[in-house]
Parts: C-alpha cells; structure tokens; sequence
C-alpha cells in the first residue's frame, strides 16, 4: 500500500489543525459534531426579561414623545402673542384658572387656551412655589406671551389708579369724594370718625371696595399719629394723640401753607398755657354745618354768639372732635411748634399771615389788612359793571383780631358783614 503524505498547510494554520496520530485515522472520515440538547429548537428568553424589555422600549418612547411635547408647549409659551398693541384685561373676583384662559382667549389676548392652562398648571403644580391667578385689572404689553401674561397674573401686576385725598376735609367730604370714584366698588356702611382718615395720595387696583381703602387710611393715620407723637416736643399741653388730632385740626383749617403751620400752632399752644380762648373761625363752621365743611358765606357777629359744642369762643380749650382730617405737616407742626411769643395772627394779602404778639401790632395787622382788602374791593368794582365797593364783603378775620375802624363795627351791629373778634377772653377754667 502507497502512502501519500498531505498537503503542507500553511504556518498560520498549524496551529489549529489537528494532526492524525496515523496513516490509518488521517484516512478515517470524521465525526459530524453531536446534535444540540434542545433538539435543534432556538433558545427562548425568559418572561421578565421580555417584559423589561418592553417597559424601557415603552419608557424610551415617552421620554422621546415628552421631550417633543415639552418643546412644542415652551414654543406655544414663548412666542409672541396675537395682541397688536397694548391693553388693559379686567380679571373679575372669583374665576377660576379655566375660566380666566377661556376669557383671554375669546378677549384675544392669547391665540388658544391650551397652552395657558398647561403652562400654568406645570407651574403651580411642578414649580418651585404653588402659584395662583388673581384678579384685578392688568395692563398686557403688545405681542405679549403666553409666559409673560402667567407672570403678570400670577404675581398681580394689577394696573394702578390714584386717589388723592387732600388735607382738611371732613370724613363726610372723604366719602362723598370715594362714592365718586369709578374705579372703586362698594358701599360705606357709615362715615368714619372725624380726624381718623389720613389724607394722602393711595394707589388702588381697579374693583378695590371703598371700605377697604377707608380701612388703609385709618390704618395709615395710626401708624403715622403713633410715630409723631413719641417724637413731640417737651412739654406740651397735648395729654394723647387724640387731643392731637383735635389740635391739628384747627392749625390744617387756620393756614394753606405748610411753612406757616408750625407758627399758627404756636399761637394757639400759647393761647392754652395763657388760659385764653382759642377763637378759631373754622371751629365755628364746624359748629354749624358739622360734616358738611363749608358755610357757604362769611361769618358774622350772630355765628360768633352762637353756642355750640365746636365754637372756641363760646367754650374754654379744644373743641371735643377735630374738625376735619389733618394731614402730615399739620400733625407735624402740632407736635413741634414754633418757639415763639404770638398770639395773633392776621391775614397779610398775599395768602399768607402777619404774626404779633401783642395787641397794638396785631391791631396794626389788621389795619392794613382792612386797606388792602378795601382797595382790592375797589378795583374789581371798576372793572366789573353793576359792582358797588360798597357791596364788597371782606373775608373772615384771623384769630384774635380786634375791631379795626367804626365803618366795620357798623357793618357789623347790622349782621352783613363778618367781625372782626374782640380781645381773647382768659378762660375761668384752670390752664390746659
């Protein structure tokens, strides 16, 4: 038998060729390789792995879907909206967020509500803070975005209104003056006490109820009284904030200028330490028509005469109430009067007062006062037709004004002209 050697493989093979033993097992076909235990069926995976398999396929497709969605709604927000130029959106008391987008969006405000409320409720739901929507009346910008509008809102950005409330008016006059008001809703169960409203300039919100802001004023007033009063001067014959106010009152009435107050509150403080009588005209007029503030005319001998619980020259001291509301420099000026001897004080013509200390200057005062008013009379008597001097009535004296000349005392024993008041009458009472 011939033998045949094989074929010399390669190096590279050698090494994973297996090598027959013999001529005869190098003859010998091989063995095919043994069949596979599961009888040739392929390998299944198990239950929990085909099911976790499925739950990260379904999360990785919701996390794909929620990333669109997030960025399509950021879009929705943050693109400019349909309002061409700005606007003011009344949001009433009460809606809720649902109701507030279906009114923006049929207001034009927002081109569709969906955004707004999902935008909204991802804020005050998954936000750092929970967030609401308030009402009120809100000045949207041109082109605003669903984003900035939820800002505006939620943050109550409400369009501001100003009501100013000047100083010396009664309560009566405060409340007809907010009844007046279009911006503010309600009704006032009753008139605050006099001297309890603090006459400012207050910043509302559309719809605001006028007892709430009457609840800010009294607020006010106390915070402010509280404050001025632990600074008041020494020595004061002011016992509580209270008597105060009363006193504050008078000086708001006395004088329209706020450099003169704390000299018009000199005059009446050292009226109390001499035990005289205030005789103030504008308590006078409180006297008579109260709340309503004003007379109407001037005042004469008969309204001076008349007895009242407010007239201070029929009673000793501060009248019981104020007689208006005092504002800040009033106040002020009470506290901290002016360190002087007056007590007279006279109009000079010019809006402003001439001060004395005694009665010869004061007299004096008036005097010309009574010339300057004369001449006045006559100048509008030339240029307008039908007019007498004669006619002309001059304006009420200040307080502690003595008679000037014959001609008023006449005009005054008649009852048509005001009068001047006589000499401060030193009370029987013991001093305030």
């Amino acid at each position: 038998m011939s033998y045949t050697r094989p074929p010399r493989l390669e190096p590279d093979y050698r090494r994973s060729v297996v090598r027959p033993r013999s001529p005869s097992e190098m003859l010998e076909p091989s063995r095919p390789p043994a069949p596979p235990r599961n009888g040739g069926k392929p390998k299944t995976l198990s239950p929990f792995i085909r099911l976790g398999s499925s739950f990260f396929t379904l999360l990785l497709a919701i996390m794909v879907g929620g990333a669109g969605m997030a960025a399509l709604l950021y879009h929705e927000a943050e693109r400019p909206g349909p309002l061409e130029v700005a606007r003011t959106v009344v949001i009433p008391e009460g809606l809720s967020s649902n109701e507030i987008s279906e009114l923006l969006e049929k207001d034009g405000v927002i081109t569709s509500r969906w955004p707004f409320m999902i935008g909204f409720l991802a804020e005050s739901r998954l936000g750092p803070k929970k967030r609401t929507l308030k009402h009120g009346e809100y000045l949207i910008k041109a082109h605003a975005s669903v984003r900035e509008i939820i800002d505006v809102l939620a943050e109550g950005k409400a369009v501001q209104y100003k009501v100013t409330i000047p100083e010396g008016l009664t309560s009566q006059q405060i409340v007809e003056r907010l009844n007046a008001e279009p911006n503010l809703t309600g009704d006032i169960a009753a008139v605050p006490p006099e001297g309890s409203l603090f006459p400012e300039t207050y910043g509302v919100e559309k719809g605001t109820t006028r007892a709430a802001l009457l609840d800010r004023m009294k607020e006010k007033m106390q915070q402010f009284l509280a404050a001025a009063w632990e600074k008041r001067k020494p020595g004061l014959l002011l016992k509580t904030p209270q008597e105060a106010v009363v006193f504050a009152s008078i000086v708001e009435k006395e004088t329209g200028r706020p450099d003169e107050r704390d000299r018009v509150a000199a005059v009446f403080m050292n009226r109390l330490r001499k035990g005289m009588r205030l005789q103030s005209d504008p308590t006078v007029i409180y006297g008579i028509v109260g709340g309503q503030g004003t007379l109407g005319r001037p005042l004469t001998r008969a309204d001076l005469d008349q007895k009242s619980t407010h007239n201070t020259y029929q009673i000793d001291g501060l009248p019981p109430t104020p007689i208006c509301n005092p504002g800040r420099s009033a106040i002020e000026a009470t506290l901290n009067p002016a360190a002087t001897n007056d007590l007279y004080f006279v109009a000079d013509g010019t809006g402003g007062h001439v001060f004395s200390d005694t009665l010869k200057e004061h007299n004096a005062a008036v005097s010309n006062w009574r010339k300057i008013e004369r001449e006045r009379a006559k100048k509008e008597a030339e240029t307008t037709p039908g007019n007498a001097s004669a006619n002309a009535v001059p304006a009420p004296p200040a307080a502690g004004e003595a008679p000037a000349d014959a001609a008023d005392a006449n005009a005054a024993a008649k009852g048509t002209a005001p009068v001047p008041v006589k000499k401060p009458k030193k009370t029987s009472a013991k001093k305030q």
